[in-house]
């Protein structure tokens, strides 16, 4: 389902309605909460079309249409059992899921999507002639050159007789994945590359891949030689430039689902009445909650476990123990700022690894965030700062030299560890989230009890875009936190 109008008539058409029904003014989230409403608005028309007259929804189960005795086309139709969805329900659960600040977000206008991203890559220039001996042609692969340069039948390497010689030669290895990167400027052989390369190390089927401009960098791609040093003017008018590529590369995904149903008796519907309560708003309410915070902590997990995984990769500890006794003139307040250097130190650490800039939020547990909330404004150690101070604050705290920091309230209170993160426009690596359907509902009368029951679904899909969407994210500890 295509979006039928552009862009800037979406945003004028529903950004004053989301605004004056949920109070978001992001301009951000305001974007793409009117793509994923226009996306949402189309599905009520084409569902409340497509249900027959007479038919009671959501009842049964549904059944796809079928093809039967040969035929080319469907002879038998499926059920039209539609769940109604309620456009305003859907806005409350993406304006109330906090977890939708955290990730860029790329709504789905079906249940079926791709997301795509795009990288540049040293491809030797595959738009030129391969006849031309001054093309240069890089690739990254797992054949390690102590294996390579000696040859190991028993390891694979048999065949070896054109590899670290002046067809192929070492270059370095990757600073992001630890693959070793080769180089060739043999036209023949760079014709087909990784299938040659394979060939030529003797090992079918090894990871083979082109080098990636924005995690990896080519000393001398640009210049005379392998450290770097540019061309003289003589030179640099005879020499042909080197070619890099751009590579479109796409992932395609499912929407997945969070579920859940509540029932009332009549008993309750009516008797709330009385004190002014609708038991079925209430109800919606709950679930409406439910669903944001299942959404929050799916997003939060995978983002821990993605940190996780960067923070085994990069060997850099940035753990805290403050634990020590308090000496000279240190205070509480200069352990605690501690953690406000280990926040920017993680936050630099992912602008190193990734390339694509520094974090931009932290979550935090309650007790992290108290302490920070008292450094505040701990004048003899300042730092600019926006935090909270005023009890009760939990999503966000606040933010410290450009990192809005955000506290988990399903965490313990003594949690240690502090999450680092970036954010970036969905072109990026790390997570996106994909909404297809943020909140669909279902009414029901219980035959037995003739009493109300609602279920509310969501249908989204979180991706890890990108070849290294943990670079994006990064954790560390701080042991004894005191107050």
């Amino acid at each position: 389902m295509a979006n039928l109008i552009n862009e800037a008539e979406i945003r004028a058409t529903w950004s004053p309605i989301i605004e004056s029904a949920t109070g978001i003014n992001n301009t951000e989230k305001l974007a793409w909460m009117s793509e994923y409403c226009h996306n949402h608005k189309l599905y009520e028309e084409a569902n409340l079309s497509a249900v027959q007259p007479m038919m009671l929804k959501g009842m049964g189960y549904a059944t796809l249409p079928t093809i039967g005795n040969g035929a080319s086309v469907s002879t038998a139709d499926g059920s039209g059992d539609k769940a109604p969805t309620l456009l305003p329900l859907a806005m409350q659960v993406a304006a109330q899921t906090i977890g939708l600040d955290l990730v860029p977000v790329v709504p789905m206008a079906g249940p079926m999507g791709l997301l795509s991203y795009l990288d540049f890559v040293y491809d030797g220039g595959a738009a030129r002639n391969l006849a031309s001996a001054s093309n240069v042609y890089y690739l990254k692969s797992d054949f390690e050159p102590t294996l390579v340069s000696t040859g190991n039948p028993s390891l694979g390497y048999s065949d070896i007789s054109n590899v670290n010689s002046a067809t192929y030669k070492f270059v370095g290895e990757s600073r992001i994945d630890g693959l070793y990167i080769w180089t060739t400027s043999d036209a023949l052989v760079a014709a087909n590359l990784m299938a040659d390369f394979r060939v030529a190390s003797g090992n079918s089927s090894a990871k083979v891949e082109l080098v990636k401009a924005l995690e990896d960098h080519v000393p001398g791609f640009a210049g005379a030689d392998a450290a770097g040093s540019p061309f003289d003017r003589g030179t640099g008018e005879t020499t042909a430039e080197n070619i890099m590529g751009l590579s479109l590369f796409s992932k395609s995904v499912a929407a997945e689902t969070f579920q859940v149903a509540a029932a009332v008796t009549r008993e309750q519907v009516q008797d709330l009445k009385q004190f002014g309560v609708d038991a079925v708003a209430q109800v919606e309410a709950v679930l409406t909650n439910e669903l944001t915070q299942s959404i929050n902590n799916y997003i939060l997990d995978r983002m821990r476990a993605l940190a996780a995984d960067n923070s085994a990769k990069t060997g850099i500890d940035l753990d805290l123990d403050l634990t020590g006794v308090l000496t000279g003139g240190n205070t509480r307040g200069d352990e605690h700022r501690r953690i406000l250097s280990g926040i920017l130190a993680a936050a630099n650490l992912i602008a190193n690894r990734g390339r694509r800039g520094a974090g931009n939020f932290a979550v935090v547990g309650a007790k992290m965030a108290t302490a920070l909330q008292s450094v505040a404004g701990f004048v003899p150690n300042p730092m600019a700062n926006t935090f909270n101070q005023v009890a009760g604050a939990i999503y966000p705290v606040g933010s410290v030299a450009g990192i809005n920091v955000y506290t988990d309230p399903r965490l313990p209170f003594e949690h240690k560890s502090v999450l680092v993160g970036r954010k970036g426009d969905g072109n990026s690596p790390g997570l996106v989230f994909m909404p297809y359907l943020m909140a669909e509902s279902v009414q029901t009368i219980a035959e037995g009890t003739m009493a109300p029951k609602i279920a509310v679904k969501s249908r989204f899909a979180l991706v890890d875009a990108g070849f290294h969407p943990e670079t994006m994210y990064y954790s560390f500890d701080v042991e004894g936190l005191a107050l």
